[in-house]
């Protein structure tokens, strides 16, 4: 890849970033399209988002954002479409050439188009986690269909935030997510338990249907301990690669103004360590 001083940047902005797989498949299609431009993974301290996203302000064309900056990303954004807005987070930031910051949260595209990859029952689901990343997937639930989503957290208020956005979201503490697995045709893990680095996911599956489908938004691992006991249960399972990959496609088309070209999957797989 040769940079020059035309060359367009992008980038991901998160803490930590380096895990990122989003410069791997964005310079993948940057490649593809023949753009001249760079992705870069961005990772600022705690409370350095704010100067990071002004320092980028008319120079970048944009950037996605992830854990723990969402809902500053929204705040810092001049404009916002209904999915950021209804989320109260955003995952894209797209940097316009008059210097306005244009909002949007395409983790709940991703999510879906993910689920529709492995099929799945529009009926109830349950979700793990209260964060930027549930609140984009508890809107989207709702947009797929589903009757009722039940937002499952440790700390109690932190999901009763988000189920004061709509009448069919519940808020459950952890205590009581083994109930509400009983009805579940969705499980969703929004949550970076499990993550490599972090805590484990302690979760019993006993109680979820076999005909349901487990989603875990985590990517590393491949195969999380959530993912490998749902399916020693035959139950059906989407990976957090193919959610990634899923909410990156019109992520990319914001921020380069066309729509990728070719598969990525084996690309992040061989980042990954996995066998394609």
């Amino acid at each position: 890849m040769k940079i020059t001083a035309s060359t367009r940047v992008a980038g991901v902005v998160g803490h930590p970033a380096g895990h990122s797989l989003s410069p791997v498949i964005h310079n993948a299609w940057i490649g593809a399209g023949g753009l001249d431009a760079v992705y870069l993974a961005f990772e600022p301290p705690a409370d350095g988002f704010r100067r990071l996203i002004e320092g980028l302000r008319g120079v970048a064309l944009g950037v996605n954002v992830t854990i723990p900056f969402k809902a500053q990303a929204l705040a810092l954004a001049d404009h916002a479409s209904e999915p950021a807005r209804r989320a109260g987070a955003a995952n894209l930031l797209v940097f316009r050439p008059d210097g306005s910051i244009e909002a949007d949260n395409t983790d709940g595209v991703g999510l879906v188009r993910a689920m529709e990859l492995a099929g799945y029952v529009a009926d109830k689901a349950v979700l793990l986690g209260a964060g930027g990343a549930a609140r984009g997937a508890a809107m989207a639930l709702l947009d797929a269909g589903f009757a009722e989503v039940a937002v499952v957290n440790r700390t109690l208020e932190r999901a009763q935030e988000i189920a004061a956005l709509d009448p069919r979201l519940r808020a459950l503490g952890w205590d009581q997510a083994d109930a509400a697995l009983e009805s579940a045709s969705v499980l969703v893990n929004a949550t970076s338990l499990g993550m490599t680095g972090q805590p484990p996911l302690v979760l019993s599956l006993d109680a979820l249907p076999r005909s349901a489908t487990v989603v875990d938004m985590v990517y590393r691992p491949m195969r999380t301990q959530l993912l490998a006991s749902a399916g020693r249960r035959g139950v059906k399972t989407v990976s957090g690669l193919d959610m990634l990959i899923q909410q990156a496609v019109p992520s990319f088309q914001a921020i380069f103004g066309q729509a990728p070209q070719g598969d990525v999957r084996r690309l992040c797989l061989e980042a990954l360590g996995e066998a394609a």
